[in-house]
């Protein structure tokens, strides 16, 4: 089972407003770097997101560590899920993304990872980037 990276940070100009997503997938040396966004959204929504389209990014089983700087992300993952699933989302936010990111990790095994944002990542930082860039693109209306 082939071990990647997946970085991934969002951003929301405004909770709710405008916002994005950024990423890397890192496979070796190999990095895709990918990002979206939605006009109008949530900063968990959009780092819940960046996840969601990582793994939706992978062509086969992966051993996959999510690196975020979101706690809600990181252990919504790492701890609050299992009994979200057995209350069937009852009084959960963003269940339907909840629901989502289980079918697309399915095929995988996941641990997730919290970063301290803004704090000189590397890897989050350039996330960080690519996600305020699209949710400014948004605010200005360069995307429909």
């Amino acid at each position: 089972m082939k071990k990647v990276t997946l970085f991934c940070d969002g951003s929301s100009l405004g909770n709710p407003g405008p916002g994005g997503y950024g990423g890397i997938l890192r496979y070796g040396e190999h990095e895709k770097l990918f990002s979206g966004g939605e006009a109008l959204t949530t900063n968990n929504r959009m780092e819940l997101r960046g996840v969601i389209e990582g793994l939706k990014l992978l062509k086969e089983p992966c051993e996959v560590e999510i690196v975020s700087d979101s706690s809600y992300v990181v252990r919504g993952i790492n701890e609050w899920l299992e009994n979200w699933k057995k209350r069937d989302f009852k009084k959960v936010k963003n269940p339907e993304l909840w629901q989502e990111y289980l079918k697309v990790s399915k095929p995988h095994r996941i641990k997730a990872t919290w970063v301290r944002g803004h704090d000189g990542h590397e890897e989050n930082e350039r996330c960080d980037k690519m996600a305020r860039e699209v949710a400014q693109k948004f605010k200005d209306g360069e995307y429909a």
